[in-house]
């Protein structure tokens, strides 16, 4: 009797697997056919011998556990692995990003800049505003610095959204408190405290709706780290932590420049007020279409477990490079935050007008955006990132005490230097030592790196 298809009779057949079967695996030799049917290079077996024998070394070693570095020792003897094992492992490498990251991060950039834009809407018209409300400069100061103390109370909320309800859940929040907190401001324009002629609104109602926007700014701040690298790949997350982190300050930028065109005079602040609310409506309402978390991973960071949030409190502690980086990196926004806050009253008594301060806010903040164009998709090729650290600090320091001496001089030229060079340093810095941050803390959640910076 033979075997239909191999051309062999029953005792070459047997012969054959007496000497090719092992114990532990099946070695086949090749055999002359002279008609098969099915394809030769098809995983499926065409003889009953094969399909028998398969399906125990397939017991032994399941096609589950193939990882990239893996590969088949029958595989290997028979010339090198099989078409399914090599779908397998370029699957287990893959990630994949997808169009819809960009719509969170464009929202991340368009709030962030309404957000500092609010901060920072009556600071570059410190006189005016303080003629329209009848209160001091150092009133309209306190309108700056209550919506940078409103981070603190906010803190322990925006660790729980950020942990339990991801990046989309926190957008949402600081929608709603910047759409509610710039219509309060504007009605505390319109509101009269009391009989004037400039028609002086209700300043306590206007620091209540900025306290509010206050409240929004820590869960968008701390958002970019946790959204890039939810969504982005390792070649783009610097870049996308750069895009949504810089422009808060280039928001308060547009603030600078914008607040003294749209009032120029105390009777014009409630239509600037007005402008900023309307914008900010127009902004917060795409916040709820925003997208949770991409189908699949988009980079192994990503897909990795993740410290939970009593675990990351444990560790991050005893982290002693955190630790070296996050106090100087805080002194330095406490610097930087100071300054755009204050720039028109460090200029004022050398004789600046309220237009040239606005001027020099808009440089410190437009060179480094440009700056930090360039600088940022280095970083994210090399990942240098402590060089950049150490490259970037001596040279924000010393563009600091410069600007103490600079007003004196009584000329533009030398103030519009040093904020230009002081922006281009300070916003390179920022996307970089935020995702240093992010590879010192792994495996703690990324978001840790921006909300405790």
């Amino acid at each position: 009797m033979r075997v239909s298809g191999t051309g062999l009779d029953d005792q070459t057949w047997t012969q054959c697997i007496d000497i090719n079967i092992d114990m532990r695996a099946v070695k086949y030799t090749p055999l002359e056919a002279n008609d098969i049917d099915s394809d030769p290079t098809s995983s499926k077996p065409t003889m009953e011998r094969l399909k028998s024998n398969d399906s125990y070394t397939m017991r032994k070693v399941p096609s589950q556990t193939i990882s990239p570095s893996t590969t088949d020792d029958n595989d290997n003897e028979a010339g090198g692995p099989s078409n399914t094992h090599q779908h397998d492992t370029e699957n287990a490498t893959t990630y994949r990003v997808y169009p819809s990251r960009f719509y969170g991060l464009i929202l991340l950039v368009l709030l962030n800049i309404m957000i500092s834009w609010s901060w920072l809407t009556f600071a570059s018209l410190s006189t005016t505003s303080a003629s329209y409300f009848g209160v001091s400069e150092a009133s309209i100061n306190w309108l700056s610095t209550a919506f940078l103390f409103a981070f603190i109370p906010m803190a322990p909320l925006v660790i729980l959204t950020l942990n339990k309800g991801g990046p989309k859940r926190a957008i949402i929040i600081s929608s709603a408190l910047v759409l509610v907190g710039n219509w309060i401001r504007y009605l505390g324009t319109r509101y009269p405290q009391r009989p004037s002629p400039l028609g002086s609104g209700t300043f306590p109602l206007v620091m209540f709706g900025q306290i509010l926007i206050g409240f929004a700014q820590p869960f968008v701040l701390a958002a970019p780290t946790r959204y890039s690298a939810l969504w982005f790949s390792d070649s783009g997350r610097v870049s996308a932590t750069a895009f949504a982190s810089l422009a808060n300050p280039f928001g308060a930028a547009l603030g600078q420049l914008i607040g003294p065109l749209w009032a120029d005079t105390p009777s014009q602040i409630p239509r600037m007020v007005l402008y900023t609310s309307i914008l900010s409506s127009a902004i917060t309402i795409l916040a709820p279409f925003t997208p949770s978390a991409p189908p699949t991973p988009p980079s192994a960071i990503a897909a990795s477990e993740k410290l939970d949030l009593r675990a990351a409190l444990r560790v991050l502690p005893r982290n002693r490079q955190f630790w070296l980086l996050l106090l100087p990196f805080g002194i330095y926004v406490g610097f930087f935050n100071a300054c755009s806050s204050l720039l028109n009253q460090i200029f004022a008594p050398y004789g600046f007008t309220e237009t040239e301060a606005g001027i020099a806010g808009g440089l410190l903040i437009v060179i480094g955006l440009i700056a930090s164009a360039i600088v940022s998709p280095l970083v994210d090729r090399t990942k240098h990132y402590l060089l950049t650290i150490k490259i970037l600090v001596p040279i924000i320091a010393s563009s600091y005490l410069a600007l103490i001496f600079m007003p004196a001089t009584r000329s533009v030229i030398g103030p519009y230097i040093i904020c230009s060079l002081l922006g281009a340093s300070s916003f390179s810095l920022l996307p970089c030592a935020l995702e240093y941050l992010v590879v010192i803390t792994h495996p703690g959640d990324s978001y840790w790196a921006r909300f405790l910076s």
